[in-house]
């Protein structure tokens, strides 16, 4: 089984497209209705199992699919199969080099969506406004651009190993970041909902 992602592209992601994004949530004003909730109790950690799970479970678990399910596909209408070599020399390393750039390229058009998901814990994006962070707009360029230099720019496709995909997988990835923000838009919309229905069940609700 070939690696999805080469250690140079992981790199890649972790200190170049994060970085910008990441700074910019940080700056992100405290979402509305946060001084109506009671405060935390005393022993409540700053992780909690709700944190994990959406991190993990949603953000991440949608993601990791869409991801692999490009990979995947991408290797197997390259007529891929279990065992076939894939390394320098091999008929099918340019077809390797592509899944690995969808790989790269989905994880961050997945960050897209992650980072305008992350903006809010529980508040839906149209409380806040997808234009009210200009912060995080600017770190969604950067690291559209920078994603472009390593996959399209020939020095740098040298270097991380790349290959320009098709332009019909290029469409593909163009659906990932609505999916996993949407997904999660669901989630939080499920927790309001929780949250409401266990107000008006309290006495005096």
């Amino acid at each position: 089984m070939p690696l999805p992602l080469t250690v140079l592209q992981l790199l890649a992601i972790d200190l170049g497209t994060e970085t910008l994004p990441a700074i910019a949530l940080g700056r992100e004003p405290a979402e509305p209705g946060l001084m109506n909730r009671p405060p935390r109790r005393r022993s409540e950690g700053v992780i909690q199992g709700a944190m994990l799970a959406r991190a993990w479970g949603v953000l991440g678990g949608v993601s990791a699919a869409l991801v692999l399910g490009a990979f995947f596909g991408t290797l197997l209408l390259g007529r891929w199969h279990p065992g076939a070599a894939t390394g320098p020399g091999s008929a099918l390393h340019h077809t390797w080099q592509q899944a690995t750039t969808m790989t790269f390229l989905g994880i961050v058009v997945c960050q897209i969506g992650t980072a305008f998901a992350a903006r809010t814990h529980t508040a839906s994006l149209r409380a806040i406004g997808v234009t009210s962070n200009r912060l995080l707009l600017w770190g969604i360029a950067f690291e559209i651009v920078f994603a472009a230099v390593i996959v399209l720019v020939p020095p740098f496709r040298a270097v991380f190993g790349t290959a320009p995909p098709e332009p019909a997988q290029l469409v593909l990835l163009v659906p990932f970041p609505f999916v996993v923000w949407g997904v999660d838009e669901m989630w939080r919309w499920r927790r309001r909902r929780a949250r409401t229905r266990s107000r008006t069940t309290l006495p005096g609700g």
